[in-house]
Protein backbone atom coordinates (compact mmCIF):
# COMPACT_ATOMS: atom_id res chain seq x y z
CA UNK A 1 0.00 0.00 0.00
CA UNK A 2 2.56 3.00 1.11
CA UNK A 3 6.22 2.75 1.60
CA UNK A 4 7.50 3.52 4.88
CA UNK A 5 8.71 7.25 3.43
CA UNK A 6 5.07 7.93 2.33
CA UNK A 7 3.74 6.45 6.08
CA UNK A 8 6.45 8.11 7.86
CA UNK A 9 4.87 11.52 6.01
CA UNK A 10 1.12 10.37 6.32
CA UNK A 11 2.18 10.07 9.93
CA UNK A 12 3.92 13.39 10.28
CA UNK A 13 1.04 15.30 8.74
CA UNK A 14 -1.76 13.51 11.16
CA UNK A 15 0.08 14.50 14.13
CA UNK A 16 0.11 18.34 12.55
CA UNK A 17 -3.91 17.55 11.69
CA UNK A 18 -4.19 16.11 15.21
CA UNK A 19 -2.61 20.02 16.89
CA UNK A 20 -5.78 20.93 14.82
CA UNK A 21 -8.21 18.70 16.29
CA UNK A 22 -7.13 19.48 19.45
CA UNK A 23 -7.59 23.13 18.85
CA UNK A 24 -11.22 22.65 17.74
CA UNK A 25 -11.70 20.72 21.01
CA UNK A 26 -9.96 23.53 23.50
CA UNK A 27 -11.31 26.73 21.75
CA UNK A 28 -15.14 26.68 22.25
CA UNK A 29 -15.47 29.52 19.21
CA UNK A 30 -13.68 27.01 16.41
CA UNK A 31 -16.03 23.87 17.85
CA UNK A 32 -18.46 22.40 14.68
CA UNK A 33 -21.41 23.55 15.45
CA UNK A 34 -23.89 21.10 17.38
CA UNK A 35 -20.82 18.14 17.62
CA UNK A 36 -19.79 17.57 20.33
CA UNK A 37 -16.86 15.29 21.18
CA UNK A 38 -18.73 13.23 23.40
CA UNK A 39 -21.37 12.76 20.69
CA UNK A 40 -19.41 11.09 18.00
CA UNK A 41 -20.58 7.91 16.76
CA UNK A 42 -18.53 4.89 16.45
CA UNK A 43 -15.30 5.38 14.76
CA UNK A 44 -15.88 3.03 11.49
CA UNK A 45 -16.51 3.33 8.24
CA UNK A 46 -16.97 1.40 4.56
CA UNK A 47 -15.14 2.38 1.65
CA UNK A 48 -15.10 1.59 -2.12
CA UNK A 49 -13.23 3.24 -4.25
CA UNK A 50 -15.11 4.20 -7.79
CA UNK A 51 -12.14 4.45 -9.62
CA UNK A 52 -9.50 1.83 -8.17
CA UNK A 53 -12.13 -0.55 -7.49
CA UNK A 54 -10.61 -0.71 -3.62
CA UNK A 55 -12.15 -1.48 -0.60
CA UNK A 56 -11.93 -0.65 2.89
CA UNK A 57 -13.54 -1.47 6.03
CA UNK A 58 -11.56 0.43 9.01
CA UNK A 59 -12.31 1.25 12.79
CA UNK A 60 -10.30 4.61 12.39
CA UNK A 61 -10.96 5.58 16.12
CA UNK A 62 -11.86 3.78 19.46
CA UNK A 63 -13.91 4.47 22.15
CA UNK A 64 -11.87 7.10 24.05
CA UNK A 65 -11.53 8.83 20.82
CA UNK A 66 -7.55 8.13 20.01
CA UNK A 67 -7.22 7.85 15.97
CA UNK A 68 -5.32 4.97 14.68
CA UNK A 69 -2.60 5.59 12.81
CA UNK A 70 -2.29 2.37 10.35
CA UNK A 71 -5.80 2.73 9.81
CA UNK A 72 -5.71 6.43 9.48
CA UNK A 73 -2.89 5.78 6.41
CA UNK A 74 -5.08 3.05 5.27
CA UNK A 75 -7.46 5.50 4.78
CA UNK A 76 -4.80 7.79 3.28
CA UNK A 77 -4.21 5.33 0.37
CA UNK A 78 -7.46 4.75 -0.56
CA UNK A 79 -8.33 8.20 -0.96
CA UNK A 80 -5.23 9.04 -2.81
CA UNK A 81 -5.78 10.80 -6.49
CA UNK A 82 -6.68 8.57 -8.50
CA UNK A 83 -4.96 9.96 -11.34
CA UNK A 84 -1.47 10.40 -10.03
CA UNK A 85 -1.46 7.77 -7.20
CA UNK A 86 -0.23 10.52 -5.09
CA UNK A 87 -0.90 10.08 -1.20
CA UNK A 88 -1.61 12.50 1.29
CA UNK A 89 -2.99 12.82 4.91
CA UNK A 90 -6.91 13.10 4.78
CA UNK A 91 -8.22 15.88 8.15
CA UNK A 92 -9.37 13.50 10.63
CA UNK A 93 -12.60 16.26 10.78
CA UNK A 94 -13.21 15.69 7.31
CA UNK A 95 -13.29 11.58 8.26
CA UNK A 96 -15.51 12.51 11.22
CA UNK A 97 -18.02 14.63 9.17
CA UNK A 98 -18.41 11.97 6.73
CA UNK A 99 -19.18 9.76 9.57
CA UNK A 100 -21.58 11.66 11.37
CA UNK A 101 -23.60 11.95 8.35
CA UNK A 102 -23.44 8.15 7.57
CA UNK A 103 -24.95 7.39 10.91
CA UNK A 104 -27.55 10.50 10.75
CA UNK A 105 -28.69 8.81 8.03
CA UNK A 106 -28.99 5.84 9.56
CA UNK A 107 -26.82 2.82 8.80
CA UNK A 108 -23.29 1.10 7.85
CA UNK A 109 -23.94 1.28 4.42
CA UNK A 110 -20.47 1.33 1.87
CA UNK A 111 -19.26 4.82 1.28
CA UNK A 112 -18.80 5.18 -2.64
CA UNK A 113 -15.62 7.95 -3.07
CA UNK A 114 -16.01 9.74 -5.95
CA UNK A 115 -13.03 12.21 -5.32
CA UNK A 116 -10.87 12.49 -2.00
CA UNK A 117 -7.74 14.01 -2.10
CA UNK A 118 -6.71 15.49 -5.56
CA UNK A 119 -3.31 16.54 -6.56
CA UNK A 120 -2.62 19.88 -7.51
CA UNK A 121 -1.62 18.53 -10.87
CA UNK A 122 -5.07 16.88 -11.28
CA UNK A 123 -6.96 19.62 -9.74
CA UNK A 124 -5.32 22.11 -12.36
CA UNK A 125 -6.37 19.78 -15.13
CA UNK A 126 -10.20 19.26 -14.07
CA UNK A 127 -10.56 23.37 -13.49
CA UNK A 128 -8.40 23.86 -17.18
CA UNK A 129 -11.57 21.87 -18.46
CA UNK A 130 -13.95 23.52 -16.65
CA UNK A 131 -15.53 20.48 -14.94
CA UNK A 132 -16.23 22.75 -11.99
CA UNK A 133 -13.11 22.12 -9.53
CA UNK A 134 -12.14 24.66 -7.79
CA UNK A 135 -8.95 26.87 -7.77
CA UNK A 136 -7.76 26.31 -4.67
CA UNK A 137 -10.40 22.89 -3.61
CA UNK A 138 -9.99 21.36 -0.15
CA UNK A 139 -9.70 18.21 -2.05
CA UNK A 140 -5.81 19.34 -2.57
CA UNK A 141 -5.28 19.48 1.14
CA UNK A 142 -6.88 16.27 1.64
CA UNK A 143 -9.79 18.40 3.56
CA UNK A 144 -12.66 17.16 1.30
CA UNK A 145 -14.48 14.10 -0.24
CA UNK A 146 -17.02 13.39 -2.67
CA UNK A 147 -19.59 10.59 -1.92
CA UNK A 148 -22.27 8.01 -3.11
CA UNK A 149 -23.69 5.91 -1.05
CA UNK A 150 -25.80 3.35 -2.91
CA UNK A 151 -29.34 2.96 -1.99
CA UNK A 152 -29.94 6.46 -0.77
CA UNK A 153 -30.59 9.62 -2.96
CA UNK A 154 -27.87 11.96 -3.05
CA UNK A 155 -30.98 13.94 -1.56
CA UNK A 156 -30.72 12.46 1.68
CA UNK A 157 -27.28 12.59 1.87
CA UNK A 158 -27.73 16.41 1.47
CA UNK A 159 -30.73 16.88 3.80
CA UNK A 160 -28.43 14.72 6.32
CA UNK A 161 -25.41 16.68 6.30
CA UNK A 162 -27.54 19.84 6.33
CA UNK A 163 -28.78 19.22 9.63
CA UNK A 164 -25.61 18.53 11.16
CA UNK A 165 -24.76 22.25 10.37
CA UNK A 166 -21.15 21.48 10.00
CA UNK A 167 -18.55 22.04 7.17
CA UNK A 168 -19.46 22.16 3.36
CA UNK A 169 -21.84 20.87 1.70
CA UNK A 170 -21.96 20.09 -2.00
CA UNK A 171 -24.54 18.91 -4.05
CA UNK A 172 -24.05 18.03 -8.12
CA UNK A 173 -27.26 16.17 -8.71
CA UNK A 174 -26.28 15.61 -12.24
CA UNK A 175 -23.29 13.82 -11.57
CA UNK A 176 -24.86 12.23 -8.32
CA UNK A 177 -22.72 13.11 -5.69
CA UNK A 178 -22.44 15.18 -2.04
CA UNK A 179 -19.37 17.05 -1.72
CA UNK A 180 -18.56 16.93 2.27
CA UNK A 181 -15.45 19.42 3.92
CA UNK A 182 -13.81 20.19 6.54
CA UNK A 183 -14.34 24.05 5.68
CA UNK A 184 -15.98 26.57 7.17
CA UNK A 185 -20.23 25.70 7.13
CA UNK A 186 -21.84 26.52 3.96
CA UNK A 187 -23.66 24.67 1.37
CA UNK A 188 -24.53 25.11 -2.34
Amino acid sequence: MTTDSNRAWTRRTFLQTSVMVLALAVLPGLRPPRVAAAALPEGQLTFLNVWTDERLDVTYRNEAGEYDLDALDDINHILRCHATGEVSAIDVRVLEHVNLVQKKIGGDREIHIVSGYRSPEYNAKLVRAGRRAAKNSLHMQGQAIDIQIPGIHPKVIRQAALELGYGGIGYYPRSKFVHLDSGAFRYW
